[in-house]
């Protein structure tokens, strides 16, 4: 299974780094069958996180038509007060640390990335996985309509007015979309998908290696529909 990790300016380094050494160990517990780069839409570049400038470099540009999994992480920045405004002092191609977390993930949309996002998902060897806002990359470029997924809690109203089925969970099977809420989940979503792709035994694995037991149960449209509690 081969993984590409995509980079954009103002990501969240947690959102990468954490399924990231969670794949890359799945690759190690068998034998190579996982392997895992940091890729973006301009190709290989240093790409600066929103925290703190941490800084990661992509090694290559984001190839849709290479079966395996794309994974697409949140932005790290400013939550902002209920009503307050953006300050739009930044010129054009330019973000600030400091930025409103809606501005950059927004942002992407001037990019290549939501065409390169749109073929991704339109190839039926690919399966599309993202970590917090990066479902709302999805969502805002408008490649999730009438689809099941998560996100953090914070967007999730968000995520429900552009037509998504937004779920309250920690993370969202719906096929070959694969989604992870809050920054955390990166962990559990990884974990996730070895189970998935790999198998268990690799899962549990890289699962004790890291002293990490996921949480939750993985939500999907699968069994018969609650009654209400």
């Amino acid at each position: 299974m081969h993984v590409q990790i995509v980079l954009f300016d103002g990501f969240d380094p947690l959102d990468v780094i954490a399924p990231y050494e969670v794949l890359y160990a799945g690759g190690t517990a068998s034998a190579g069958t996982v392997n895992v780069e940091l890729v973006s839409a301009e190709g290989s570049r240093e790409v600066i996180s929103g925290t703190g400038g941490l800084a990661l470099r992509a090694t290559a540009t984001l190839d849709p038509h290479r079966a395996g999994v794309i994974l697409i992480p949140g932005a790290s920045g400013r939550v902002g007060e209920p009503g307050e405004v953006p300050d739009q002092a930044v010129g054009e191609g330019e973000w600030r640390q400091d930025e409103f977390i809606p501005v950059l993930l927004g942002r992407t949309l001037t990019t290549e990335l939501p065409a390169l996002l749109a073929a991704a998902m339109a190839n039926p060897e690919v399966t599309v996985a993202a970590v917090c806002g990066g479902s709302l990359v999805l969502a805002m470029a408008g490649l999730l309509e009438n689809r099941y997924a998560t996100t953090h809690h914070l967007g999730l109203d968000m995520l429900d007015a552009t037509g998504v089925h937004a779920v309250d969970a920690r993370v969202v099977d719906d096929g070959d979309l694969v989604t992870g809420a809050g920054v955390t989940s990166g962990l559990d979503l990884g974990l996730y998908l070895l189970e998935r792709e790999v198998g268990p035994r690799i899962a549990h694995a890289v699962e004790k290696l890291f002293a990490h037991e996921r949480r939750g149960t993985v939500w999907s449209r699968r069994g018969p529909e609650p009654a209400s509690l």
